[in-house]
């Protein structure tokens, strides 16, 4: 692939990934829009490993805290804030799995890639958005985030399946309407894309491997460290910004581009 067009599909994932405007459905527009050939599921895969890495840095103690709670949590015991917290978020990862694997079996995966259905999805969900940033309560942070908001917050998340829904978009709102605030509740949504990232990464990353030659292997690895600064950067912007703005600026994005697609 030409450098510019990884680059740009690099920086597409890499910054929409953790706003809440969806990435999935600027990664399906830029080849409709634009007459560029798709990138293929390698480097989607790629530039997906380069969020991963992006969001594991910027919470690095959240998630190295994780991580090491993950033995004792393998041995029955969720009794330390890290082991705690590696449950909530494998809890809150299961609803995206099984409604994937659902869409997968069915054929609604692809019968949903339409410009319809991204533009219906970023002006319904940008309104539910709204809505639930500008009513919604805020009385928990997240140190109060427990077994049943996880499992919500994940069935949320789930949505996301549905292109332009947005993951961090859609998570952040059930956060709102759980009573989460701003801040606490996009640091949770973005916490939870380790291990639905990781698990798409799985599903798609070996059969994308396999047939791919060390062409796409270097492509992928380009795409991977732009979408990374892309990424690290975009994550930097939101969670300084959220503790001044509301969502409002991206509703009124997710409204507009809804109607001209529609």
């Amino acid at each position: 692939m030409p450098l510019f067009h990884l680059i740009l599909v690099a920086m597409i994932q890499g910054v929409t990934e953790f706003l809440p405007v969806s990435s999935s459905a600027h990664l399906i527009l830029l080849p409709n829009l634009t007459g560029l050939d798709d990138q293929g599921q390698a480097i989607d895969v790629a530039v997906h490993v380069g969020t991963l890495f992006a969001v594991l840095l910027y919470f690095r103690r959240d998630m190295a805290e994780a991580f090491g709670g993950l033995p004792r949590l393998l041995s029955g015991r969720a009794d330390t804030q890290g082991a705690r917290m590696a449950l909530l978020l494998i809890v809150s990862s299961i609803p995206v799995v099984a409604f994937g694997l659902i869409l997968t079996l069915t054929g609604l995966v692809d019968a949903m890639r339409s410009i319809e259905v991204i533009g219906w999805a970023m002006l319904v969900f940008g309104i539910v958005l709204f809505w639930a940033d500008r009513f919604g309560e805020t009385h928990k942070t997240e140190k109060d985030w427990g077994l049943q908001d996880a499992m919500v917050m994940g069935v949320w998340q789930a949505i996301a399946l549905i292109p332009g829904t947005s993951r961090a978009g859609i998570t952040i709102t059930g956060a709102r309407f759980l009573g989460y605030g701003r801040h606490d509740a996009a640091k949770l949504a973005m916490l939870m894309a380790v291990p639905t990232i990781i698990e798409s990464g799985a599903l798609l990353g070996g059969e994308a491997i396999l047939t791919a030659n060390m062409g796409v292997l270097r492509d992928g690895a380009i795409a991977a460290f732009f979408a990374f600064i892309s990424a690290l950067l975009a994550l930097s912007i939101i969670m300084r910004l959220l503790r001044s703005i509301s969502f409002t600026p991206y509703v009124i994005y997710r409204v507009v581009l809804g109607v001209i697609l529609l």
